[in-house]
C-alpha cells in the first residue's frame, strides 16, 4: 500500500497554512524556497535599498542607532556592521526548558515565511540559509522563556539568529553540538548579518506563531476526539441519543454546536432504533455536550484567521518599502492577535476538560451510572471488594482538570512595561501561547483517562446488555480493544494512559470527515 506524502512547503509570496506549517514542524514536509527570478529581484531590492541609504548617511531605527530606547544614540557607520551581533548577542539570556524539535521547526517556518514578504530588507541568502536549516533539520536550541511578545520574540529570536552566523548550540542528528562545526561539517559559511537582518530575525512573533500552529491542530483534533468519547459515554451511561436531534438544533443554529451535534447523530446512529429509554434528560454533561463543544467548533475559524493573517504577515521592525523608497517605523512585532488567539484557546480547551472530567465522574458513580459496577470495575462477585478499576484515574483526571483550568487566566491582561519604558506595553503572546499548549497537555490527558474509562464503560454495558453498536463507535471499540484490553482485576494502568497520549497526540484515528 502506497502512502501519500505531503507535497514540499514552498516559502515564498504565496500564504501557507497552520497544516502546512503542522505537517513540517512533525518532519512530514519537505521545504523549498521560491526561487523565480521576480522573487529574488524583490527581496535583493530591499537590501539594496537599505545600503543605498546607508550610503546617504540615513537614520534608520536599529541599523544607524542603538535598539529600543537607545534608538537616539547614533552609531557611527564604521560601527554599522557590527551592530547586529551586538543585538544577538546581548539577547543570549534565555531560560527555561527548551523548545522540542517540532516547535523548532515551526518557529525556523513562522520567521522565514514572515521575512518572504519581501518588506524586511535582508538579502535572499538569509532565507536560503533558514530553508536550508529547514532542509537539513538543524535545529538552533531555543530557550522558551524570556519574551514578553514586544518587541516580538527577540530573545528565544536571537538563538536562530547566532545558530545562522556559526555561534550557539543546534541539535543536528541527534546530537546537541556547536554551530560552528555543522557549519564546518556542511563546508557552510556562517553567515556575518547585514544591517538590518539580526533585527529583521529576532524583532517578529516567530515564537508564537508557530507554537500557536501547534496548539491549533492539537485543539481541532481534540474538539473531535471529545465529541468521540462523548458518543462512546451515551452507550456506556445508557443515555438519551433524541439531545442530538436536527430539528432540536435548528432552532438553535450556532453553526459549530450544529457540527457536533451532527457528529453525534452519526457517531450513534439516532435515526436507527435505539433501546427503551428510562429517563427524558440525561445530565448537562451529556445533554449540553453540543453547546460545550460547539464554542470551540465555532472559534476555531477566527482564531485560523488570526494565526494564519500573522503566519504570513511582515512583523518585524522598521519595514523597508523600496518601491517606494521609504523606511516605515510602526509596531508590527506587537502579538497581540496571537495573545488573544492562544488565551480564548486556554478557555475553550479548559473547557472541554472540565466536561470530559464530569462525564468520567458519572462513568464511576453507581448513584449516576446506570448499572454500570461501581468505578467501572470488571472484577467478579468474589472479588469485587477488593478492586477498585478507575477510581484513582478518575482523581487523576480531577487532578489535571484543575490545573487546566487554573492555566485559564489569560497571559495578555498581565502586559509588564519593560525596557526602559520604551516596551511599556506589551502582548504576552508567546506566554500565552506556551500557557495554551499546557493546557491542552492537560486536557489530553483527561481525554486519554475518559476516553480509556468510555470504552471500558461501553464493554461492561454491552456484557451486561448485548447489542450492536452503531458502526463509527463499533470500530472505535475494536481498536480501541486491539490496545487496551478491559479492566477486570485492577492493575496499574499509567503506562496504557501514556500510550493512549501518544495515540492522541498522534492523531492516529480518524475521527470524522
Amino acid at each position: 500500500m502506497t502512502t501519500h506524502q505531503p507535497e514540499a512547503v514552498v516559502f515564498g509570496e504565496r500564504p501557507l497554512s497552520i497544516e502546512q506549517v503542522v505537517s513540517l514542524a512533525q518532519g512530514h514536509s519537505a521545504t523549498q524556497l521560491q526561487s523565480d527570478n521576480a522573487f529574488r529581484q524583490r527581496i535583493a531590492k530591499g537590501a539594496q535599498f537599505l545600503d543605498s541609504l546607508l550610503d546617504k548617511e540615513g537614520v534608520i531605527y536599529g541599523v544607524t542607532t542603538g535598539y529600543g530606547d537607545s534608538c537616539v544614540v547614533a552609531v557611527p557607520l564604521h560601527q554599522v556592521e557590527a551592530l547586529p551581533r551586538h543585538l544577538y548577542t546581548f539577547h543570549g539570556c534565555g531560560l527555561g526548558k527548551l523548545l522540542d524539535p517540532a516547535a523548532t521547526r515551526a518557529v525556523l517556518a513562522a520567521r522565514l515565511q514572515s521575512l518572504c514578504q519581501g518588506v524586511s530588507g535582508v538579502r535572499i541568502e538569509l532565507l536560503q540559509r533558514l530553508q536550508a536549516f529547514l532542509d537539513y533539520d538543524i535545529l538552533p536550541q531555543i530557550p522558551e522563556e524570556g519574551s514578553v511578545g514586544a518587541s516580538g520574540d527577540l530573545t528565544p529570536l536571537s538563538y536562530v539568529a547566532a545558530t545562522l552566523s556559526g555561534e550557539r548550540e543546534v541539535l543536528y542528528r541527534g546530537a546537541v553540538r556547536s554551530s560552528a562545526e555543522v557549519h564546518a561539517e556542511l563546508d557552510w559559511q556562517p553567515l556575518t548579518l547585514r544591517p538590518k537582518e539580526a533585527l529583521a530575525l529576532m524583532n517578529g512573533t516567530a515564537v508564537m506563531t508557530g507554537l500557536a500552529c501547534l496548539a491549533f491542530s492539537r485543539a481541532d483534533y481534540l474538539l473531535k476526539l471529545a465529541s468521540r468519547i462523548t458518543a462512546l459515554n451515551v452507550v456506556a451511561l445508557a443515555g438519551n441519543p433524541e439531545h442530538f436531534d436536527e430539528r432540536l438544533f435548528a432552532a438553535k443554529p450556532h453553526p459549530g454546536q450544529m457540527q457536533v451535534a451532527a457528529w453525534l447523530r452519526q457517531d450513534l446512529a439516532i435515526d436507527a432504533p435505539t433501546p427503551p429509554l428510562h429517563r427524558l434528560q440525561d445530565r448537562y454533561s451529556l445533554r449540553c455536550a453540543p453547546h460545550v463543544l460547539g464554542v470551540m467548533a465555532d472559534s476555531l475559524g477566527l482564531l485560523r484567521q488570526f494565526i494564519e493573517i500573522e503566519l504570513n504577515s511582515a512583523n518585524d521592525n522598521p519595514l523597508i518599502d523600496a518601491e517606494a523608497e521609504r523606511v516605515l517605523h510602526g509596531g508590527h512585532f506587537y502579538g497581540g492577535h496571537i495573545a488573544f488567539a492562544m488565551d480564548s484557546l486556554k478557555n475553550l480547551v479548559g473547557n472541554v476538560a472540565d466536561l470530559l472530567d464530569r462525564q468520567l465522574a458519572l462513568l464511576v458513580d453507581v448513584r449516576y451510572n446506570h448499572g454500570l459496577p461501581s468505578n467501572l470495575s470488571g472484577a467478579p462477585a468474589a472479588t469485587a471488594m477488593i478492586n477498585h478499576g478507575f477510581k484513582a484515574v478518575q482523581i487523576g483526571a480531577s487532578a489535571w482538570t484543575a490545573e487546566a483550568l487554573k492555566n485559564g487566566m489569560p497571559a495578555s491582561l498581565f502586559s509588564r512595561s519593560t525596557e526602559c519604558h520604551n516596551q511599556d506595553k506589551v502582548s504576552m503572546g508567546t506566554i500565552a501561547a506556551r500557557d495554551a499548549l499546557r493546557s491542552l497537555e492537560l486536557t489530553e490527558q483527561v481525554a486519554a483517562a475518559t476516553l480509556l474509562a468510555a470504552n471500558q464503560g461501553v464493554w461492561l454495558r454491552l456484557r451486561d446488555e448485548p447489542r450492536q453498536l452503531p458502526a463509527p463507535l463499533a470500530e472505535m471499540h475494536r481498536q480501541l480493544a486491539s490496545d487496551f484490553a478491559p479492566v477486570i482485576e485492577d492493575r496499574a494502568l499509567e503506562g496504557e494512559l501514556r500510550l493512549c497520549l501518544e495515540r492522541i497526540r498522534a492523531q492516529h484515528w480518524r475521527l470524522y470527515a
